[in-house]
């Protein structure tokens, strides 16, 4: 018999162990890798982003745009600073970069992990290799879990941390949300968020592994006509479509993927007016007079670009630059200011930084983040419909929950 049971060593169950454990209770947290905290080892490319240095509590919220007002108990109790001031207590030095994203100086992710291991295990909590297979409930009231290995660990209270249904590799593949069925929640439908987006466009295979940095996006809801998102900064072309930063972000404003929904705009000239663009391109053009089109975009263009840009202006690729007409370059400034793409679908569940959807906020009280359906069970991190824009913002939703809940039991 233990005083909590944790279902999840990740970023919320580690917090929430720490805190539980500091107030003199006997926790053990049941994870089912080897290694806690798989997901946190590949945030920010393996350099954890693991919160955002943002100035207040209504930015923190402008930033999480599914029941964002929900955690605002959650923030409000530990907010960015509290999470980079535990951090860096446990011995992990931390530096804000661009956009406010904190990392480690170290450029670690795992630095991060041990530190949070650390805070978990200092005052007492065991971390226990084990998968929940289903709770124990009577009478309304949880209490404790019976593993796949059939051993019943019995608890006063416990906390699901188990994470979403992305990156299924690291342990996350939505255990949490049959427990949560099981106590008689509802589950919110999952989609992923923060996901690489596939595209229509055939020639983004043409530009596999392609970066492109400082260029600026609009995203437009053709159904509504409505513009959603605008951004700059970098994204990548993958083999069906685009990733990186600003799309990632782009993709969770996509609340209802339908295909040809949604369509991207991209600017990769952003600084430059379409005049000033027109006479960049003559400028190139002078310096290679009788060169052919498509040996005349070095200087303006990636290489594997070239190709590309040159298809959709409609010029010879062989015409030469001093017979190219006015018109002609307008339609390669056009390309190059409005070089659009065409969303056809999200990139799978299993691919997405974060699941959008989860247990229903309304059934959790937002001040505790217990059960309101359940007696003693409580709820933290993704596997609660909650979810925000990357930059941090996610992790910091998992510590804070996972906080909140180690604190109410």
């Amino acid at each position: 018999m233990t005083d909590v049971l944790i279902i999840g060593a990740g970023a919320a169950g580690l917090m929430a162990a720490g805190t539980a454990s500091m107030t003199g209770k006997s926790v053990i947290v049941l994870e089912r890798n080897d290694r806690p905290a798989r997901k946190v080892m590949i945030t920010g490319k393996g350099r954890c982003n693991l919160t955002n240095n943002c100035n207040s509590l209504e930015e923190l919220i402008s930033n999480i745009p599914v029941n964002g007002r929900f955690l605002y108990s959650a923030l409000s109790r530990f907010m960015p600073a509290d999470t980079m001031e535990l951090i860096e207590d446990m011995g992990v030095p931390l530096k804000t970069e661009r956009g406010n994203r904190v990392f480690p100086v170290s450029d670690k992710a795992v630095d991060v992990v041990d530190a949070l291991v650390s805070y978990a295990t200092d005052d007492g909590a065991q971390i226990v290799k084990g998968r929940a297979k289903e709770l124990i409930i009577e009478n309304g009231t949880v209490k404790g879990a019976v593993t796949y290995d059939g051993e019943k660990i019995f608890a006063e209270k416990v906390i699901v941390a188990t994470g979403g249904k992305s990156y299924p590799a690291t342990g996350s593949t939505g255990d949490g949300y049959i427990l949560a069925r099981q106590a008689g929640h509802t589950v919110m439908p999952l989609k992923p968020s923060l996901v690489s987006l596939e595209c229509h466009e055939g020639f983004c295979t043409d530009l596999q592994g392609l970066a492109l940095k400082n260029v600026s996006i609009k995203v437009t809801d053709s159904k509504t006509g409505k513009e959603i998102y605008e951004d700059f900064g970098e994204m990548l072309f993958t083999h069906f479509g685009v990733s990186g930063p600003m799309i990632l972000s782009a993709s969770s404003h996509m609340r209802e993927m339908e295909k040809g929904r949604y369509v991207i705009n991209i600017d990769m000239k952003p600084k430059l007016s379409y005049e000033q663009l027109d006479a960049r391109i003559l400028r190139d053009f002078s310096e290679n007079t009788n060169r052919n089109f498509i040996n005349s975009l070095g200087g303006l263009l990636p290489r594997k670009m070239i190709p590309v840009a040159v298809k959709l202006s409609r010029i010879k690729p062989t015409e030469k630059v001093n017979q190219i007409t006015k018109e002609q370059r307008l339609r390669l400034a056009e390309v190059l200011k409005n070089l659009k793409l065409t969303v056809s679908n999200f990139s799978p569940i299993e691919e997405a930084v974060v699941t959008s959807g989860g247990v229903k906020v309304s059934e959790i009280n937002p001040k505790t983040m217990e059960s309101k359906i359940c007696k003693n069970l409580y709820f933290a991190g993704e596997v609660i419909d909650v979810d925000a824009y990357t930059g941090g913002f996610n992790l910091q939703i998992a510590f804070a929950t996972g906080h909140l809940a180690g604190e109410n039991v």
